[in-house]
């Protein structure tokens, strides 16, 4: 077992880790609007700091980012589909194919939510795996707040049955984040073949923390020295 694992088993069991600890849950994100090539600068300073798992910044931005951080223990993962997930999956999967050959080994997808609510699942089905024929490590981005509990379970049982990597509870610009319930729920279908992230409105150690012990194996937050320095 590695020392990411071990440690989560450990919060899991019922330790209580130093805010610090978390860093190696914590996809460092930065995904503003107006981010500007001075933001990447200090975030990625940030990330050498406090060794966080990654740093999630806008697509535009990966080069450099992938430069600053070279010699570092953090990866570069990026987004596709951001924010609201209606882009065509044909446009999807160039963005994936462009991120990969650029160096991003982890990529973050906002499903076709219009899709989902139309419950047309063949759809949903079908641009996910197109996305993940593009061989990088999948984050679907599902925006928990949008749907009702069955096309949750509906979402993870896709998932599931197409070996994805990660799904993602939010992308931080809708009217709500990432909320326990919803890692609980994820986790009582997935088990431990999908992997949660949680992201959006995880301000703070206690929520951070919260997150893990629900269910989530990786954090994806934009105050995250925030948390880390408790």
């Amino acid at each position: 077992m590695d020392s990411h694992s071990k440690l989560l088993e450990d919060i899991i069991n019922g330790y209580t880790p130093a805010p610090h600890e978390l860093a190696i849950f914590i996809d460092h994100t930065l995904l503003k609007p107006d981010t500007t090539e001075k933001d990447i600068i200090k975030a990625s300073e940030e990330c050498k700091k406090y060794n966080f798992a990654s740093l999630c910044i806008p697509p535009c931005y990966v080069n450099l980012a992938i430069d600053l951080l070279k010699n570092s223990k953090t990866n570069v993962i990026s987004v596709i589909g951001f924010p609201y997930g209606y882009t065509l999956p044909e446009v999807k999967k160039t963005e994936s194919i462009i991120l990969k050959n650029a160096g991003v080994i982890e990529l973050d997808m906002v499903v076709n939510i219009g899709m989902v609510k139309n419950r047309n699942y063949e759809y949903v089905k079908n641009e996910i795996n197109l996305i993940k024929s593009t061989g990088t490590t999948l984050k679907v981005i599902v925006e928990t707040c949008y749907l009702d509990d069955e096309e949750k379970k509906e979402l993870c049982n896709i998932l599931l049955e197409n070996n994805i990597d990660y799904i993602k509870t939010s992308t931080g610009f809708g009217p709500k984040g990432a909320e326990v319930n919803d890692i609980k729920l994820f986790k009582s279908i997935l088990g431990d073949k999908v992997q949660i992230k949680a992201s959006g409105g995880i301000r703070d150690y206690n929520t951070a923390l919260a997150m893990l012990r629900a269910g989530a194996s990786r954090i994806g937050a934009s105050a995250s020295v925030k948390i880390v320095d408790g």
